[in-house]
C-alpha cells in the first residue's frame, strides 16, 4: 500500500481546523473554519473524491476520527459519504476503547505500536492507505518516512500559527512535484511524491 496525506493548509503550513471553530481550539486557535471561504466545489472537492476513489482505507489519528465518526453516518445517502462510512477505516489511539469505536469498520491500532504496524501495512499489497487531517500522525509519519504522497490543498490564507504536519527534527526529505490544480478562489491543490533516491 501507498500511504497518501490529503491535508488542507495554509500558506504558512497550519493544518489546525480549517473545518470550524469548534474543531481544534488547541493553545488558543482562534481561526478555525479558515478554510471554508476558499473552498472551490470542483477543484477541492474533486481532489478529495479522486483520492478516496483510490483508497483502500483510511487511516486517522484520535481526534480527527472522533470528529469524523460524529459527522459522516448522518450524511449518508451522498455517494462520497457512503464511501467515507463504507472503507475500512484505522485509528491509531492509546485511549479508545474498542467499544467506542461505532464508526462503521474502524479498527484500532494501539499508538505504542502504530509505527510498526503501519509499517506493515505500507508494506502489503493493495491501493492506497488515505490520511485526511490527523497533524500529529502525519508529523510521525513524516518522521519515520513513511509518507509516499503529499497532497496539499493550499488555500490563500497566513494564519500566523498553529499546528503543522511538518517535522521540526531538522532532517531534509525530497519531495517531486507530481501535478497542481487551481481553483478559482484561489486555492492550489499541489501533489507531491517522494524523491527517488540517486
Amino acid at each position: 500500500m501507498r500511504i497518501v496525506v490529503i491535508e488542507f493548509i495554509s500558506l504558512d503550513g497550519v493544518v489546525q481546523a480549517p473545518g470550524g471553530p469548534e474543531e481544534d481550539t488547541d493553545g488558543g486557535f482562534a481561526h478555525g473554519g479558515w478554510a471554508g471561504p476558499f473552498f472551490d466545489p470542483e477543484t477541492v472537492g474533486g481532489a478529495f473524491s479522486a483520492t478516496l476513489t483510490g483508497a483502500d482505507a483510511l487511516l486517522y489519528g484520535r481526534r480527527t476520527w472522533q470528529g469524523m465518526a460524529a459527522a459522516w453516518p448522518e450524511r449518508a445517502g451522498d455517494p462520497f459519504a457512503d464511501r467515507m462510512n463504507e472503507i475500512p477505516k484505522y485509528v491509531v489511539s492509546e485511549t479508545l476503547g474498542d467499544d467506542e469505536l461505532t464508526w462503521n469498520n474502524t479498527t484500532r491500532i494501539p499508538g505504542g505500536e502504530a509505527v510498526a504496524h503501519l509499517r506493515k501495512l505500507r508494506d502489503g499489497d493493495g491501493g492506497d492507505l488515505v490520511v485526511m487531517g490527523s497533524p500529529t500522525l502525519v508529523r510521525t509519519l513524516l518522521h519515520e518516512e513513511l509518507v509516499d504522497e503529499l497532497r496539499l490543498v493550499v488555500m490563500p490564507v497566513i494564519l500566523g500559527g498553529g499546528k503543522t504536519i511538518f517535522p521540526g527534527d531538522g532532517v531534509m526529505r525530497a519531495y517531486e512535484l507530481a501535478g497542481t490544480s487551481a481553483g478559482d478562489t484561489g486555492v492550489q491543490v499541489c501533489t507531491y511524491r517522494r524523491a527517488r533516491e540517486e
